[in-house]
């Protein structure tokens, strides 16, 4: 099994779970990263919250370096699996 080959999110029903699941985490972390820039940009207009502005920014940008975190820990996921189906198969044979 290759690393990023859009085939191996439909391998197995297992793959298709873990697909959706990752997508729901990856897709939480864009949104959150997203709102706390956008959030941090409007607060950064005031010379009162630009402290604040300045630590959302932050945090937004902890959270898009998640988003390739999570593709890659899903690869990973996907390749520990297939090993695992290929030894059972391996071991019934």
């Amino acid at each position: 099994m290759s690393y990023f080959n859009p085939e191996n999110r439909t391998r197995s029903k297992r793959n298709r779970r873990l697909y959706a699941a990752y997508e729901i985490g990856y897709t939480a972390v864009d949104f959150a990263a997203a709102l706390l820039f956008l959030i941090g940009s409007i607060l950064f207009y005031s010379q009162a919250t630009q402290t604040v502005a300045t630590t959302m920014f932050v945090f937004g940008s902890v959270f898009f370096a998640l988003k390739p975190t999570l593709r890659l820990v899903r690869e990973i996921h996907y390749a520990a699996i297939g090993n695992l189906d290929d030894l059972a198969k391996r071991a019934e044979g």
